[in-house]
């Protein structure tokens, strides 16, 4: 009898050698670390902070120190911090694969006292980094990297509320001296004015350095309101003339009732504009309203949301969720948070609004995509939604008809009910 034997051909794969760069970012100095991969011990050098030239030096000397080719590929990390992304920028245009990490999702020691170091922090990165080129892509969360248009969008809105927050911080501080001496003094268009006749419980006027220190805050006031007013018409003018995509899809945001000019301005320039999400998962968790169950045993309990990721925009989307059920009480977003949470108490509503809120920013993937293509102007401006579910209001003002094709309204429409957000 015959058999026939199998034949087993080996077929080996190259690998083709990588040279692995980690950063340890400082404001004087930088930490770099190196290695061709596991099993070698790193090679870490310290150069100037911001010194480009030293930095190509050392990664030639690095790739002479492992035998290396001067063409071997590079793959470079670092942690996302003050820096920003215009390092990325440099490595990428200099042909290196770089990522850059969130520092929050790096592994850590859960011992109470654990050892800091440069050196042991660089070596960290450096060793993540070869597991996550080897396929483990849990191992980080990477950033999504904007481009300078997409990053340079977002100045403006920030800077806005940058300005209106310091505002409140300097009139909070004003209503707070003058309650010192037992003043009910408003800080408005009068506050001057009032400040010169205002009188002490016993009929003196305020102290001398106490009103020279009010005039000067309040010229601060005045200041910030100027910027204000200066940011808020560039805006205005933006949204009037700009012809960019972004642009297009704030126009489109605005025809929702409930919805205004900070929320729309603020989700696409924030959200989707730029950034591709490719379930809701990804929309929840950068947003910050994903659940933190906490399980062990017999134990189970909830310690509410993360509160990780982009809290402008958590911030507002809960903001919208409230005028959503105010501005849109018959759509069935509003119905199901009524019959599930509207009876409760004060506590359960506001948690109820969270999940509200959750909901409205899940969006299906290419929704936002397909509106952000589309033009059009909508004569019957603050329409409310209906049948809206698990799709989140961006599905639905994806379904407005386009009533009359051209290049959108020059004018954005009025909001109803006097809604600012």
């Amino acid at each position: 009898m015959t058999t026939t034997a199998a034949t087993r051909v080996q077929e080996y794969t190259s690998v083709t050698p990588v040279l692995h760069l980690a950063f340890e970012l400082g404001q004087a100095k930088w930490k770099l670390g190196f290695t061709p991969g596991l099993g070698q011990r790193p090679r870490q050098r310290t150069i100037e902070a911001r010194e480009l030239a030293a930095l190509t030096q050392e990664i030639g000397r690095a790739k002479e120190r492992f035998g290396l080719p001067p063409e071997t590929p590079v793959v470079s990390c670092y942690e996302a911090g003050r820096e920003g992304f215009w390092l990325h920028r440099f490595l990428v245009a200099q042909g290196i694969t770089n990522q850059v990490v969130d520092s929050a999702s790096i592994e850590v020691n859960r011992r109470r006292r654990r050892a800091k170091a440069d050196r042991l922090d660089v070596g960290k990165l450096l060793y993540q980094l070869v597991r996550y080129r080897a396929g483990e892509r849990k191992v980080w969360s990477v950033v999504r990297v904007p481009t300078v248009a997409e990053e340079d969008q977002r100045q403006l809105h920030r800077e806005l509320l940058t300005a209106q927050r310091d505002r409140t911080r300097v009139t909070n501080r004003m209503k707070g001296l003058v309650a010192t001496q037992g003043v009910g003094l408003e800080v408005g268009s009068t506050f001057l004015a009032e400040l010169a006749v205002v009188e002490l419980w016993d009929g003196t006027v305020l102290p001398a350095g106490l009103r020279a220190r009010l005039e000067r805050e309040w010229a601060k006031v005045e200041l910030l309101s100027a910027q204000i007013r200066q940011l808020e018409g560039e805006r205005a003018e933006r949204l009037r003339s700009g012809r960019e995509p972004a642009v297009e899809l704030v126009r489109r945001l605005l025809q929702v009732r409930g919805i205004g000019i900070n929320s729309a301005w603020l989700y696409v320039m924030e959200f989707f504009s730029w950034r591709q999400f490719r379930n809701r998962r990804e929309v929840g968790g950068l947003a910050g309203l994903t659940p933190t169950p906490y399980q062990s045993g017999a134990l189970s309990r909830e310690q509410g949301i993360g509160k990780a990721g982009n809290r402008y925009i958590r911030a507002m989307a809960i903001e919208i969720a409230w005028g959503w059920v105010r501005f849109q009480p018959a759509s069935a977003l509003s119905r199901w948070y009524e019959g599930r949470f509207g009876q409760g108490s004060s506590r359960i509503r506001r948690i109820g609004i969270v999940a509200l809120a959750r909901r409205l920013l899940d969006t299906p993937r290419g929704r936002w995509d397909r509106v952000a293509r589309g033009c059009c102007r909508v004569r019957r401006a603050n329409r409310p939604l209906e049948g809206v579910t698990r799709e989140g209001f961006a599905g639905a003002v994806g379904r407005i008809p386009d009533e009359v094709s051209g290049g959108g309204d020059a004018r954005p429409p009025r909001i109803e009910g006097g809604s600012r957000t």
